[in-house]
């Protein structure tokens, strides 16, 4: 305990402290010498849902968008057989490949440090996977989580635009509260409208998280989609 008091204050901010605890469930390998900042330890998704989005999204090439310390990545490496994982920030993208060292799957990501936005009109894939900042852990002091105007930089319409050119299967990763009638609105803005699965994340028993499965069905679904 002396030793995990002392990780916590020296290396980290006592902010994380709740989410120390829990760390061999945001990486099961955290003791190999994983790699995180601050905002990564609220904003990485755990490890076992990871595991499940990544079987649900089996595909030759997925990109994931805002890929932060790599969970998602590092998870869908072992399902696609290539993946695209683009964050702004250099220093997550340094964390991002260090972790997936460690779980060997480094040769089969391709880190990009860049804005997604700007990287889009480039960006063509079988799956987009879109895990955007949420705004830090105040999210949970609403009752509902409003798409149009928490999300940042941009909106959870502009993202879902962007994203929908992309790729035939978009995959949303966001908070619990999220407002559903807004991702039904989502779905039905395309003509003609895209399909929509909604999909409750629980971890040890506590809602965690939503994620939202949208499709064109112009293709073959993804395994497990």
């Amino acid at each position: 305990m002396e030793f995990q008091s002392l990780a916590i204050t020296e290396e980290y901010p006592t902010s994380i402290a709740k989410y120390w605890c829990q760390r061999y469930q945001l990486f099961s390998r955290f003791d190999d010498g994983v790699k995180m900042d601050e905002e990564g330890w609220f904003s990485v998704t755990p490890e076992p849902i990871a595991q499940h989005h990544a079987l649900r999204c089996g595909c030759n090439l997925i990109v994931d968008s805002f890929t932060g310390v790599g969970g998602n990545a590092i998870q869908f490496s072992q399902r696609a057989k290539h993946v695209i994982a683009i964050d702004i920030d250099p220093r997550k993208i340094r964390y991002a490949h260090h972790n997936a060292s460690i779980y060997g799957v480094e040769d089969q990501i391709d880190f990009i440090k860049g804005d997604f936005f700007r990287l889009a009109p480039s960006l063509k894939a079988d799956v987009i996977f879109l895990s955007p900042p949420w705004g830090g852990p105040d999210y949970t002091k609403v009752d509902t989580y409003d798409l149009k105007t928490m999300l940042k930089p941009h909106d959870g319409y502009f993202l879902f635009n962007i994203a929908k050119k992309i790729a035939p299967f978009v995959v949303m990763f966001l908070p619990r509260n999220v407002n559903v009638d807004q991702l039904a609105e989502l779905s039905l803005s395309s003509d003609p409208p895209w399909s929509l699965e909604v999909e409750k994340n629980f971890l040890n028993g506590k809602l965690k998280a939503i994620t939202a499965y949208f499709s064109n069905g112009s293709t073959n679904e993804p395994n497990g989609i």
